[in-house]
């Protein structure tokens, strides 16, 4: 049997609001110590992990491992019938075809129960090998996502180049050219940890895509090494987070 129940549906709203649109569909692996998930997007370009450790949720219980194939966009309807502030309750038998979710006002004078067919997925799981980034950047989430957003606007790649001086960003195309660079500040906005310094190419509609998480996280992390996927994550409180991983463009950055 597994059952797990979070005190509020919002949360489980910004991690599939974050997932889907690079995931149609995935799976959930469950275990006694909490929730993962691991998937390419359709175009193998980029890489999504999840993890929501055992004591992010008020109940939690998993008598053996399961793996819960969904459809995120039907997940995504279904949660849209709950108020952000219900409880949901996420709970499926061993051997399961379907998986139930059952939301519950603050008040418990409405209930909803609602059923989703399983997928069967075929998923291979791919080893994330542990990567020493050469810079490691952290910054506010809300402004790599407004970044993102003019970047794209004047080019389908993003240049970003990391060094002791900051972190810039950088677009060129018909319309003209921008660039953006963040300083280290006193305070603590952006912090800077870096052992050489790296310029990659990214494709832009990927990051921008992985700024659909940025409600999960006041902060969001950065890393970069020469010839590794950039990685982007957004941690979940203390209970885990959501780790983008994106492979550089082949093309020349300094073209």
């Amino acid at each position: 049997m597994f059952e797990a129940r979070l005190g509020s549906t919002t949360l489980l709203k910004k991690i599939v609001d974050a997932l889907r649109e690079i995931l149609s569909q995935s799976t959930l692996d469950c275990s006694d110590s909490g929730i993962q998930l691991q998937a390419m997007d359709n175009s193998h370009v980029s890489l999504v992990s999840m993890l929501l450790q055992n004591d992010c949720f008020e109940k939690y219980r998993c008598d053996r491992n399961i793996s819960l194939g969904l459809d995120l966009k039907s997940l995504s309807k279904v949660l849209k019938c709950a108020s952000g502030d219900d409880a949901v309750t996420i709970s499926a038998p061993d051997k399961a075809d379907k998986v139930q979710l059952s939301f519950e006002s603050a008040g418990k004078e409405r209930t909803a129960d609602y059923e989703l067919r399983l997928l069967n997925l075929d998923q291979e799981h791919l080893g994330i090998p542990e990567t020493d980034y050469s810079c490691v950047v952290i910054m506010p989430a809300i402004e790599f996502a407004r970044i993102c957003r003019d970047m794209t606007s004047f080019s389908e790649s993003v240049v970003i180049a990391c060094s002791k001086d900051g972190i810039k960003f950088s677009a060129s195309g018909e319309m003209g050219s921008a660039n953006i660079k963040l300083s280290q500040t006193s305070k603590g906005d952006v912090d800077l940890t870096v052992e050489e310094p790296v310029t990659l190419s990214f494709a832009g509609r990927y990051l921008s895509t992985f700024t659909r998480a940025t409600p999960l996280s006041e902060k969001v992390k950065i890393g970069m090494a020469a010839d590794v996927p950039l990685l982007v994550e957004y941690p979940i409180e203390d209970y885990g987070y959501i780790r983008y991983y994106l492979a550089p463009k082949v093309d020349d950055p300094d073209a």
